[in-house]
């Protein structure tokens, strides 16, 4: 059960233009049929088309513009997206359920800023790697990487995602030891 994203963007982006263009097209339609001035001349339009060949460097760009727009929604489209619904405890006997990312980062940073000595926790995962990037007013850091961690296993263990992310803590302190 790993839910992707849908790709909402590349679509909506792709639906404004064509929309925009059979907005133009119909408007200069309406325009021509009642006889008043139209947005888009199309004489005029048809007049650079005609005397425009197939050497000329602007159909060479806009033939490219084009490819190059064409190949980059066909990548965002097979390409998968970041997860957003992570698959927990593989068991067959227990039903199939799954941990959005952003909840389970929030009880990941909740369990780090639980540890005494910890001020401020920002955690991200990626490519199964768990993050946290914590700070802290203590002038020492001895123990605390491991406290940390010990912490985020502990609530890994309760959260139980099917494929268990590694864990990197690193700390930064406000103060300097003496």
């Amino acid at each position: 059960m790993i839910r992707r994203p849908r790709r909402g963007i590349p679509a909506t982006l792709t639906a404004l233009a064509l929309l925009a263009i059979s907005v133009l097209v119909a408007m200069s339609a309406i325009q021509l049929l009642t006889n008043t001035p139209p947005v888009l001349d199309y004489d005029g339009f048809a007049q650079a088309l005609n005397s425009t060949t197939w050497n000329d460097l602007v159909v060479a760009v806009v033939a490219a513009l084009a490819v190059a727009l064409g190949l980059v929604l066909l990548v965002a489209v097979a390409l998968p997206g970041r997860a957003t619904v992570l698959p927990l405890s593989d068991d067959p006997a227990e039903l199939d359920s799954g941990v959005s990312r952003h909840s389970m980062l929030r009880e990941l940073r909740a369990a780090a800023k639980s540890v005494d000595g910890v001020t401020k926790a920002k955690l991200s995962l990626r490519r199964g790697v768990v993050v946290a990037k914590l700070r802290t007013d203590r002038g020492t850091t001895s123990g605390l990487v491991e406290a940390v961690g010990g912490a985020l296993r502990q609530r890994l263990d309760r959260i139980s995602p099917a494929t268990r992310p590694a864990l990197k803590v690193r700390i930064a302190t406000t103060r300097s030891a003496p």
